[in-house]
This record gives structure tokens, sequence and C-alpha cells, in this order.
């Protein structure tokens, strides 16, 4: 049923050497523009100061194995589960759109690397993460992304940072299209799957493909910092009915009385009508 475009393009003059020249760009275009964002943002100077601050405020001292325990549950969290994402929907969208992603690269590269282009089990994964990648990334957009109609702009108005996610399910559109389609038309989508594909790689400085790299390590240094109390430089969660705490803070009294209420957990308290 699934069949693999990749071994068409041969006849059109378009060498297993050239569609690995091609892939080896991309990669080069994704270091190259995440070290530039690195750059622009100061997000590793940011990282190493920060950590530097968080030792200084540390209440206790993170053995090496209770951080190789960390890093496993933010493993198993933050990445491969997406947990840190309250709204279900926003978390099947992302996981889908997260693991088509990567099931389409890979069997990319291993149909393209390993000269079996042929495979016709690679075809099937190689169409399915297209196909999850079209299922997390349209749910994204039309569903719950940014409600920009409340704010008086169209839903189809584009800013950079839709260039991620708009050349994300674009190019699984296109690859799609294109391995179902033959002659003219073929070419037509080939040409535009190519494109969009390019936009992904070559954007990353302007769009949120960084992330990908500095959403980890961000959250194992908040997980670390929680450990060893200190709180990410934050303030404590203090009890504003203790005297004590009224005392260091005298204006609590002052603006919400001695016995301040308790609100709640606030946000959560009703549920997010917009992403």
């Amino acid at each position: 049923m699934f069949t693999n475009p990749f071994s068409d393009l041969t006849q059109l003059n378009i060498s297993t050497e050239i569609m690995q020249g091609y892939i080896v760009l991309m990669a080069l275009l994704v270091i190259i523009g995440t070290v530039l964002d690195m750059m622009h943002k100061k997000s590793a100077k940011y990282f190493f100061e920060d950590a530097k601050k968080a030792k200084k405020n540390a209440t206790r001292t993170v053995s090496s194995g209770e951080k190789a325990g960390l890093a496993l549950k933010t493993l198993a969290n933050e990445v491969l589960t997406s947990g840190e994402f309250c709204n279900m929907k926003r978390r099947i969208s992302h996981l889908l759109t997260m693991y088509g992603f990567i099931i389409f690269v890979a069997t990319s590269a291993m149909m393209i690397f390993s000269g079996n282009v042929a495979s016709s089990s690679l075809a099937v994964f190689w169409h399915l993460g297209a196909i999850m990648l079209c299922l997390g990334g349209y749910s994204f957009w039309f569903v719950i992304r940014v409600d920009v109609a409340a704010e008086g702009t169209k839903w189809y108005h584009l800013v950079k940072a839709d260039i991620f996610i708009v050349s994300l399910f674009t190019t699984a559109t296109f690859a799609l299209l294109w391995s179902f389609t033959s002659g003219g038309l073929s070419l037509l989508f080939f040409g535009l799957f190519l494109v969009s594909n390019t936009i992904i790689f070559a954007s990353v400085f302007w769009s949120k493909f960084a992330h990908m790299f500095f959403k980890p390590a961000a959250a194992l240094q908040k997980r670390i910092a929680q450990a060893d109390g200190s709180n990410l430089n934050l303030p404590g969660d203090f009890d504003l009915t203790d005297p004590a705490v009224q005392a260091k803070f005298p204006d609590i009294p002052q603006y919400m009385g001695t016995n301040p209420e308790n609100m709640g957990a606030g946000i959560r308290r009703e549920s997010p009508n917009h992403y």
C-alpha cells in the first residue's frame, strides 16, 4: 500500500549522493541556527549564570546519584511524555507532532543512507510519521492555537513564531501528496515538499526549533533547583497567616488583613478557553 517516493527520484537524475548531501546540509543548518540562536538570546550564558546563583542559595548538596535520578524523571516526564502540559488536548497534539517528526526524519535518513530506499517497512513508518505530523500540526493550528480572532486578527495571519509549526505540517502534507500522486502533480508536490522542508531547517534562528534542545536542560535545572533548596532563586512559599511571616513582611496585614484568605489554585480553578 505504501511505496517510497524516494525510489522514484533516481529517475529524475537525483542520485543517492545528492539526497545524502541534502540531509547533511540540513543537519548543518540546524547546528548553525542553534548556535546563532544561543548567541543571540544568550541562552547558555543565562543557564550557567543561573546555575551559579542557585548553587550559592542551595541549602543541601544533591548527589550524583540523585541527579541521575532527576535526569531520568525529566526524560520520562518532560521529554518522552510531555507531562508538563496540563491541557490534555495540547499534550496529545505535542506528542503527535514530536514523535511524528522524529519518525519522519529518522526513516528518511535511514532509507537514504542505507541505500535501501525501496524498503517497504521503512516506507510504512515514513508515511505514519507524516500522518502523525499532520494530525498534531493541524489540531494545534485550528483547535488549540492562540485565539487570534479574539484579538481582532485573522487566523491565517502569520508571524515569525509560526514558521516552525506551519512548515512542519505543510511538509508532512506535501510529502503525503507527493507519495500518493504521479506525473506532473507528483513533481509539483515534491517541489513544494522540498521548499517547505528546507524552511524547517533553514529557519532555526527565527523559529522554535532550537527550544527542543533547551527545554530538557531547563526542566532538569528546575528539578535540581527544587531538590537542593535554591528553588530557582525564587522566594519561598510562605504561610501568610504566620505571625513570623507577617512580621517579616509588614505590608501583608496592611493590604490583606491579619488573616489573609487562601486564594486557592488561581488559574487552575477554571479551565482556560485559549491556549
